[in-house]
């Protein structure tokens, strides 16, 4: 009786609210803008029933989000937000175990209700920030059926989590209402729900906009094309808008050259900083750009206002979609045909050594694995993979393996090491250090098969080096199948196993004593690549050699007339000299002695010779004899005749060792 009772006042009072909405609207209109023209509430209805698809935890769980019952409402007119409200209608037994979220086109998601209500059933009600009560009062049986008429809804109630946080967002897009079932045996069926959006009057904001345009938009590979942004504020707009900037970072197959016009432009983050626009300015920004793409390659660039101190009156900056007007886009397809490059020669002042993959032997499916290199010491190599090594007999079984089918062209076929994989997505690298034992002066090498196949992988290959932890930048050396932005190579067309085209030289012409490569996928592979691979070929390595450079300096440290204060190399002055001796080769040098005969004119002081790894640090006692018992001396320095002599057994790469003295002016 009580639950018909229930039932019956809510009927009731639906009723009379149902005739104050008649009265309302026939003095205001449909739109309901009953707010003195001062906004305008803007509804959006959902009516898709769930008759086939039961709200219940088996068919919409809460968990994954995927897995939820979902309806949109899809806002094609572009507005700021000032208010939202959303109702329900759907019925539900035991509403507690039902859970709703309302999400913007803009990703924010908020919770509308949860485990809250008790046993009763039904939900028809509006959620409204406004509402004199929270949802956790909604205890009362609703009614709810396909045959019941909403607007109105026959409550309203707080939300569990506040619909404000959509105010001031674009409410152009879709919106999506989820809704879950927590717990077991009940079950509900959706009827309709209705999106209130509130469209806010603004007096304090701009209009702004974004045009983008190309010079050409079938360039030549290798050419030169200009990309012009100009973004404008509308001469209708009330107000300027300062801290304007527009990001459009140019994409794979685009190499940037310069830029000019009005603000600044980081090519690396692809941010133009314009700066401030009165009502009716504009500003442009043209940047140069070199196509490295293959020809038939297309190239899309869109640009989008990121930043501005100012609301715009119909778009949102960096909400992404492409269909305001703050947001412009054009694409090019390349054309014609691109040459391999010319990798420079290797000059090696001693000599070079061979890294050769035909005499080196490499377990399949092995990461790791380390070589003796005569002149070098230990070469080792470590693979890590964060998505899968695959096996394939054609490539000699389980990657990563030493084959010889993927050739780079060279005739008779040469082994190389083979890396086939598979990754999960584009952000992941299989990262391949080789650790040298000896640093080097220069390197270079080959990696094979760098290219792309459409729908599959689109290789992308990083190459760096260090010396002493300090970052060295390769040149890389594109094929026909790729091209190179500076230390990556991307690969933009297909190269079949024997062919050259996707080869990428590798050269270091500067000290290295590790090595890595990176190996991936670029923009124009799927978000989920397919397999792919990539192979390392020979290592040429320069002779390591140690070349010592040597420094005297003298310091005048008083004289008889000035003293310490400003001394002169006169007769009787104090002379304090240093010699520094420093390998700047990459290899330890040997038997290293460095020896000077003093000026005739100079009396050695007794007792004032000295040591250390450099001039500053040279205050160790040297005993001025090269025997005796005592010879413990770290650089067995010693004087003898007029003549200094130091020594050291091995001098490593980048080190130094300097000897101090002093003596007098005759």
């Amino acid at each position: 009786m009580d639950r018909v009772l229930k039932a019956q006042q809510s009927l009731i009072a639906a009723l009379l609210r149902l005739a104050v909405l008649l009265c309302l609207m026939a003095i205001a209109g449909t739109a309901l803008p009953g707010r003195a023209q001062a906004q305008t509430v803007n509804r959006y209805t959902n009516t898709t029933d769930s008759a086939n698809n039961a709200i219940n935890d088996t068919a919409t769980p809460c968990t994954p989000e995927t897995s939820r019952f979902s309806r949109t409402f899809s806002v094609g007119s572009s507005f700021i937000v000032s208010d939202v409200n959303i109702g329900v209608l759907m019925a539900h037994t035991w509403r507690a175990d039902v859970q709703m979220f309302l999400v913007s086109p803009s990703g924010t998601r908020v919770q509308l209700t949860t485990g809250l209500g008790g046993n009763a059933d039904n939900f028809n009600l509006t959620f409204d920030d406004e509402a004199s009560a929270g949802i956790s009062g909604y205890t009362a049986n609703a009614t709810a059926t396909a045959s019941a008429v909403v607007p109105p809804y026959a409550a309203s109630y707080r939300p569990t989590s506040v619909l404000s946080a959509f105010d001031g967002q674009n409410a152009a897009g879709t919106w999506r209402l989820e809704i879950c079932d927590a717990a077991a045996q009940d079950s509900g069926t959706f009827f309709q729900a209705d999106l209130y959006l509130t469209q806010a009057v603004i007096s304090n904001f701009a209009d702004l906009s974004l045009a983008m345009s190309v010079s050409n938009t079938a360039p030549v590979s290798g050419s030169n094309i200009s990309i012009t942004m100009t973004v404008a504020n509308a001469p209708s707009s009330p107000n300027a808008a300062s801290g304007v900037v527009v990001r459009n970072l140019l994409p794979a197959g685009l190499s940037f050259v310069s830029a000019s016009g009005s603000g600044t432009y980081n090519p690396a983050t692809g941010d133009w900083t314009v700066g401030t626009l009165a009502p009716g300015q504009n500003a442009a920004l043209t940047i140069s750009a070199t196509v490295l793409a293959a020809n038939g390659t297309g190239i899309s660039l869109t640009g989008e206002i990121i930043g501005s101190s100012i609301a715009d009156i119909d778009s949102t900056p960096n909400n992404g979609i492409s269909g305001e007007d703050d947001q412009a886009s054009t694409s090019i397809t390349a054309t014609g045909s691109r040459s391999a490059g010319t990798a420079p020669i290797l000059t090696c002042t001693a000599g070079t050594i061979v890294f050769d993959w035909d005499a080196q032997s490499w377990s399949a499916g092995s990461t790791s694995n380390s070589y003796n290199l005569p002149g070098i010491g230990q070469v080792a190599f470590t693979i890590a993979n964060p998505g899968t090594f695959l096996s394939n007999a054609t490539y000699g079984g389980q990657s990563p393996t030493r084959q010889s089918v993927v050739t780079g062209g060279l005739a008779p076929a040469q082994s190389s090491l083979m890396q086939l994989v598979d990754l999960a997505s584009t952000s992941q690298t299989v990262d391949t250090t080789i650790t040298l034992g000896t640093a080097v002066p220069k390197a270079q090498f080959t990696i094979f098969d760098v290219d792309y196949f459409a729908g599959q992988f689109a290789d992308r290959v990083t190459v760096s080096g260090y010396y002493n932890g300090v970052l060295v930048t390769p040149v890389l050396t594109n094929g026909i199948s790729n091209y190179v932005s500076g230390n990556s190579a991307f690969g933009d067309a297909l190269s079949a196993d024997s062919e050259a085209n996707g080869n990428v030289v590798v050269t270091f012409n500067d000290p290295i004593d590790t090595i890595v490569i990176q190996y991936g996928n670029h923009g124009l592979a799927p978000a989920n690549p397919g397999q792919q691979a990539v192979t390392l070929h020979d290592i040429t390595f320069c002779r390591p050699v140690g070349t010592i450079s040597a420094t005297k300096l003298s310091t005048v440290l008083s004289d008889p007339v000035n003293g310490g204060s400003y001394p002169k190399a006169i007769p009787g002055a104090l002379i304090e000299y240093c010699i520094l001796l420093t390998n700047t080769g990459s290899a330890t040098a040997t038997s290293v002695t460095a020896t000077d005969v003093l000026p005739a004119n100079f009396t050695y002081l007794a007792g004032s010779l000295t040591s250390g790894t450099n001039c500053a640090s040279a205050t160790t006692i040297e005993d001025e004899n090269a025997t005796g018992a005592d010879e413990n001396d770290p650089f067995g320095a010693s004087i003898s005749a007029g003549t200094l002599t130091a020594t050291a057994s091995s001098l490593g790469a980048s080190a130094s060792f300097a000897i101090k003295f002093r003596g007098t002016l005759n």
